[in-house]
């Protein structure tokens, strides 16, 4: 529901979303900036609420974001954007409010989260959590005496920069990880084992970006090498690529859950993601895996901590 990952017809998403829900999968990722995502959120618990009772609300988790530009922030404007939010999603309360901020030279985002905090003392928010910070920011948070409970960071079998800084920092303050391009846009699958996509194939804002980490990270080549590894941990286990990539990143420390990226009404891999719950990795699975990793390229030295190749 971002935007940039193609049509979106309206009456097959809801349906897919309370598919989902019956399924299992009940917790959402979105956010305000996401085109009509927090918009789905409301029609999805109003659907929900139809055919279940209201009951059936409270199993609902939906994770969203305030992405402001930054600026001057001050009380009004951070609870005026909650407030839309609230409006959006048809809720009293936010489970988990994730604050990003672009620029860390624009010191306005430590006067946000104090805003947030305040928020979250009044009810109106019931946990705080960030995206795409670094470390450095982090501990700068933590130092003023701010409360925050997690951060959502791109992590996955290729982008490991979470396990130099981000993890021993987490695993000493209590903060949980959210990891989204744990499948890098579905790149991470069977469908790319032992074929390169096309220009036209990379159709996504998604499958662009990864490519281009993947070319950063050790190129096609080698990535073969790990879908080949993963394709055999897979077929051990008698699951997908998919599951072994998600299962690998769900074990690591500080990881409270993986973000798979879901195109509502297009495409259904509920069955395969259950999966996931199903089997664990050995630590030959585990060594396999890393044998592979060990043989690219750095992406810490190369693009830096978490989040800064948004800035």
């Amino acid at each position: 529901m971002a935007g940039g990952h193609g049509y979106i017809d309206h009456e097959l998403a809801i349906d897919d979303m309370i598919e989902y829900h019956y399924a299992g999968f009940t917790t959402w990722d979105l956010a305000d900036i996401y085109g009509p995502a927090e918009d789905f959120i409301g029609e999805f618990r109003h659907r929900l609420s139809e055919l279940k009772g209201k009951e059936e609300l409270d199993r609902i988790q939906a994770l969203t974001k305030w992405v402001p530009q930054p600026g001057r922030i001050t009380r009004s404007i951070v609870k005026e954007n909650i407030q839309r939010s609230l409006r959006r999603m048809g809720v009293i309360s936010l489970a988990l409010l994730q604050f990003h901020w672009w620029d860390y030279n624009n010191p306005y985002y430590m006067d946000a989260l104090k805003y947030l905090s305040d928020l979250r003392d009044e009810g109106i928010i019931k946990h705080i959590g960030i995206t795409n910070f670094d470390t450095k920011r982090m501990q700068i948070i933590i130092d003023s005496g701010l409360q925050i409970v997690s951060n959502q960071v791109q992590y996955s079998v290729i982008d490991r920069r979470p396990e130099v800084k981000m993890i021993p920092f987490c695993m000493e303050h209590n903060v949980s990880l959210l990891s989204y391009g744990t499948l890098c846009g579905g790149l991470i699958s069977e469908r790319y084992l032992g074929r390169e996509p096309s220009t036209a194939e990379l159709n996504t804002l998604s499958l662009r970006k990864y490519k281009k980490m993947i070319d950063a990270w050790g190129g096609w080549n080698l990535f073969q090498d790990l879908l080949s590894t993963l394709k055999r941990i897979a077929q051990k286990h008698n699951v997908s690529i998919a599951n072994v990539a998600s299962r690998y990143i769900l074990a690591k420390p500080a990881v409270a859950g993986v973000i798979i990226g879901v195109r509502l009404g297009i495409v259904d891999h509920r069955n395969s993601n259950m999966q996931v719950f199903n089997f664990s990795l050995d630590k030959l699975d585990c060594d396999a895996i890393d044998a592979v990793c060990s043989k690219s390229n750095n992406l810490f030295e190369i693009i830096g901590d978490c989040g800064d190749e948004y800035r």
